[in-house]
């Protein structure tokens, strides 16, 4: 599975790694992804899903059921 955060759809960045003497190499911003379980009351089950501590803290802030609603409105996760 692609490393992509499953609540933000937040993923990989391409950059550049700068050498004292302004050289540019390319690299990759990899984010913080977690595999992590949630307890969803409406299902009353656990979810898994893939996410990044700035999706944990969308979760936090919007409650796990809005969440995953409005990232399956985007497209972000396939049905849980």
């Amino acid at each position: 599975m692609a490393k992509v955060c499953q609540i933000t759809g937040r993923k990989r960045m391409k950059g550049n790694n700068v050498a004292h003497s302004k050289l540019r190499t390319k690299r990759d911003f990899a984010i913080n992804l977690k595999t992590k379980k949630f307890w969803s009351e409406a299902e009353q089950r656990f979810i898994t899903l893939k996410v990044s501590c700035k999706g944990m803290k969308t979760i936090k802030k919007n409650g796990l059921d809005a969440a995953v609603k409005k990232a399956q409105e985007k497209g972000f996760v396939g049905l849980v």
